[in-house]
């Protein structure tokens, strides 16, 4: 495997990134945040799924304080190329390096906009196979991967295998059954299926827990 990957969570004590109606921000308090751009900083580029680039339209950028180190380039697992040309990646594709990941041609609209469409391996239900997206973004010089989210893409990138280190803050509400797991599906049919890792480091930042963990 030519990339290594960590996958940030940020969730309530259960487990949850949203209310049932998709309300999230902030979960987390400004300093757990700001250790997330600090992660970020340290990443070749920021993943996310094209759910989540959807709803929230991010910047997936590093802000920090006297920050003027490079951006980490913004990658979006997008395999019928949903992304809106006026969306905040799309608008500043040409100044911050900016992928989409599909399982189909390059669309036109997304090529003119300086956003460079990688297309890859498709799995069941055209999802793109995450061992070829890691393998293709490190053949783009991205090796070090900060996958963001939404749970989907999280729970995929568990089940396969690919998770080197885990970063997860927990902030100190309950949401309870009825919000959106931080964790999609791993389909498992036995405990001792499920992914182990190894714990690192507790902090606490600010009122929030910062959990760190690697893989065996």
């Amino acid at each position: 495997m030519g990339g290594s990957v960590t996958l940030k969570l940020a969730t309530s004590l259960d487990g949850r990134i949203a209310t049932a109606s998709g309300e999230s921000r902030w979960i987390t308090g400004p300093q757990a945040r700001e250790a997330v751009h600090r992660l970020r900083a340290e990443h070749d580029a920021v993943l996310v799924g094209v759910e989540t680039a959807l709803a929230d339209d991010p910047d997936l950028t590093v802000r920090l304080d006297g920050w003027s180190g490079p951006q980490p380039a913004r990658v979006v697992l997008d395999s019928r190329q949903r992304l809106a040309a006026d969306c905040r990646l799309v608008r500043t594709a040409r100044e911050i390096p900016t992928y989409v990941i599909a399982t189909e041609p390059p669309q036109p609209r997304l090529v003119e906009a300086g956003v460079k469409v990688l297309q890859v391996e498709a799995l069941g239900e055209e999802r793109p196979d995450l061992r070829d997206v890691v393998e293709t973004l490190a053949g783009q010089g991205l090796a070090r991967l900060f996958v963001e989210g939404g749970g989907q893409v999280a729970g995929s990138f568990l089940r396969c295998g690919l998770v080197d280190r885990l970063e997860w803050f927990r902030a100190p509400i309950v949401i309870g059954g009825e919000g959106r797991p931080g964790i999609g599906s791993l389909a498992l049919t036995a405990l001792a299926e499920a992914p182990r890792l190894r714990r690192i480091e507790v902090s606490q930042v600010g009122d929030d827990l910062w959990e760190r963990y690697e893989r065996f």
